[in-house]
């Protein structure tokens, strides 16, 4: 809670740095995900989707964001079809400092919420056969690096924690680009790992 008092504040606070050179803080992306899973009972599972996520700057140094997530892979277990579903929304707010005209110190505070669901069809078991869903909820904290190398390239790098009342702590790694087609337009990756879990994103942005 002091976090997120102290975070508020923050946001209260008359900044006057200003983000590395052409490093943009507000802007919206959609594009492809995948999830792998490094589990021996689950067999190792990847579910592909989609993502959608945004960014807007409501002070100088102080921006809010945003994104949801959604993967799904299926399985046939003759003769029944099991399909896993995990959807991620998250929301938070974050800050950056400038340390040199390219390069930005970034800190973050988010809200996330991890939704699995499981359909399973075909066993012909009447009790067997529907709908399972849970859930989880959580907090990530991270710290990083983001810059420009270039006028047309942008990269970001990120470490911290998540942890809560429903999720064992963890630690967690963010590794990302961007490469300009135009001043708005542009493409970007990103590489997520916790524990053992890795999430792999490529897609549009447009930046404001």
């Amino acid at each position: 809670m002091r976090t997120l008092i102290a975070a508020a504040l923050l946001a209260a606070l008359p900044f006057t740095a200003a983000a590395a050179d052409g490093v943009s803080y507000t802007y919206v992306e959609a594009g492809w995900t995948q999830l792998q899973v490094n589990d021996d009972w689950l067999g190792d599972p990847d579910g592909d989707g989609g993502y959608l996520r945004g960014s807007f700057a409501i002070a100088e140094n102080v921006h809010l964001f945003g994104g949801y997530s959604v993967v799904s892979t299926s399985y046939r277990y003759a003769p029944a079809r099991v399909k896993y579903e995990v959807a991620q929304p998250e929301f938070g707010i974050g800050y950056h400092q400038e340390f040199t005209e390219r390069l930005d110190f970034t800190a973050d505070l988010a809200w996330m919420r991890l939704e699995a669901k499981t359909r399973i069809s075909g066993t012909g078991d009447a009790e067997l056969d529907g709908t399972y869903k849970d859930h989880v909820n959580g907090g990530r904290a991270t710290v990083g690096l983001r810059g420009k190398p270039s006028a047309r390239t942008e990269l970001w790098a990120r470490a911290g924690y998540i942890d809560g009342s429903d999720v064992e702590g963890s630690f967690a790694g963010y590794l990302g680009g961007q490469v300009a087609f135009n001043r708005t337009w542009g493409l970007v990756g990103e590489v997520e790992v916790i524990e053992d879990a890795t999430r792999y994103s490529v897609g549009v942005r447009a930046s404001f």
